[in-house]
């Protein structure tokens, strides 16, 4: 008998939670800042609903008409003579891939709560506050610590069960964020001077554009649109099998992209109003959280506490990302092996650690190895491999398995996502689906190469 979650309020939390994840709250405030604030959200915000929604339907298609995870649900439901079933391994790898850095950047969320908490940073000034990220790199013991506490942690919560463990603290974990959030979000808009960074972020102004150009703009909306729901190697699927079919799936794909976005677009409001109120630049690049925040917190009345509660939010959203995934590496190997629970619980976790030590010694002990040029590190080529090559070519593999006719087909496709009562997937955009998304998103697979190379 499949697991279940106990409320459709769990599955929506849970799936949110794993789209929602540094994507959001690391990525999305830097690239708008960078962009031109109001103007690239508006253009992020179309993409999220053109391209992303789809796909994110078709992914929970997939997986409650199989009721199996991407180990098995392409096995289940592709025509006799096919070979879709060979997906599994990219999603496989996908999965591990991700785990296999992200683990280790949810080590530097919790480090940095924890100097926070600390008051490490009470009083500190810029070159000290650089010189404490640099140190956190450059320890063998803090990267590997902290990555291992991170797997550890997260793999006992999972043998608590799929309700007990999984929907009980992703439930718990998402209501602190929000919460977190929207208190974070008011101290940042009171902020003296914070006024000049509301105006660049809700009002737009196209000509902010002209300084990258329409093309780089619109390329990353398109990917930042794409990348944020973690779409392409079945992680989400896997909680379209935990689902009954009482509702239709456009519905619940849209409650879980408009909580996606809600996150974003406040993760952008703590921010991008606190840069313009201490005249940093809100579009700095991924050092922002590091070391250009922390120096706001060094400066701002109580700021050990609003520090604290910065890095424990972007923790939370790190780690329901991390808690969804592990359950669906669990859930694949469990499916793929025919193992039992524990054997394939300690399996997973032994995986995850040691695939995940190249990342964590990357900055240190193996910084020697820059496998993508000088400067670069082993975290660097994992992330591209995943956010460049696995989410697009997985999301188009599973775009062309719904709308192909030598694949589950359109028909079976629509009749599985309008089960139910609620909003029902357009019939009509069949052609949208099967040709212009795939474009986009070769689009999204070729400007990735471009902007590598160029």
């Amino acid at each position: 008998m499949r697991d279940r979650f106990s409320s459709r309020l769990g599955f929506i939390l849970i799936s949110a939670g794993c789209a929602i994840g540094l994507g959001n709250v690391w990525r999305f405030p830097y690239i708008t800042g960078k962009y031109g604030g109001a103007t690239f959200v508006l253009i992020y915000l179309f993409f999220l609903v053109i391209l992303g929604l789809p796909v994110m339907v078709m992914e929970y298609a997939v997986g409650r008409a199989s009721q199996k995870s991407a180990a098995l649900s392409f096995n289940v439901l592709e025509p006799k003579g096919t070979h879709w079933h060979w997906m599994k391994y990219m999603c496989l790898a996908g999965n591990f891939l991700l785990m296999m850095f992200y683990t280790t950047v949810c080590g530097w969320m919790f480090y940095y709560f924890y100097l926070n908490l600390t008051g490490r940073f009470i009083g500190a000034d810029q070159a000290q506050i650089l010189s404490q990220f640099q140190g956190m790199l450059a320890s063998p013991a803090v990267n590997l610590g902290f990555m291992i506490g991170v797997v550890v942690v997260g793999f006992y919560i999972l043998s608590k069960g799929l309700v007990n463990g999984l929907e009980r603290v992703s439930k718990f974990m998402m209501v602190c964020l929000l919460v977190l959030m929207v208190v974070l979000a008011i101290r940042s808009v009171t902020l003296p001077g914070a006024e000049a960074g509301l105006r660049y972020y809700l009002v737009p102004d196209f000509s902010k554009i002209q300084k990258y150009g329409w093309n780089e703009v619109v390329f990353a909306a398109m990917g930042q649109a794409f990348f944020t729901l973690s779409l392409g190697i079945g992680a989400l699927a896997i909680f379209g099998s935990f689902i009954d079919k009482t509702h239709r799936l456009t519905g619940e794909a849209i409650q879980v992209v408009c909580l996606d976005t809600f996150v974003a677009l406040v993760a952008g409001l703590i921010v991008i109003p606190a840069c313009f109120a201490y005249d940093i630049d809100p579009g700095s690049g991924p050092g922002l959280i590091f070391i250009s925040l922390p120096n706001i917190f060094a400066n701002m009345a109580g700021g050990r506490l609003w520090g604290s509660l910065f890095f424990l939010f972007m923790s939370f959203a790190a780690y329901t990302t991390i808690l969804a995934v592990l359950q669906n590496i669990m859930t694949m190997l469990e499916e793929l092996t025919g193992w039992d629970r524990k054997r394939t619980l300690k399996t997973s976790a032994v995986l995850v650690i040691v695939l995940s030590i190249p990342c964590a010694l990357g900055f240190n002990l193996w910084s020697f190895i820059q496998p993508m040029g000088a400067g670069s590190t082993i975290q660097d080529l994992e992330d591209f491999i995943v956010s460049n090559n696995l989410l697009p070519l997985g999301s188009m593999f599973y775009v062309f398995f719904c709308t192909a006719k030598n694949g589950w087909g359109w028909k079976n496709f629509l009749a599985e996502a309008n089960t139910g009562t609620g909003i029902r997937f357009p019939r009509s955009i069949r052609v949208y689906c099967g040709v212009v998304i795939p474009l986009i998103i070769l689009l999204i697979f070729i400007q990735g190469y471009w902007q590598m190379f160029a």
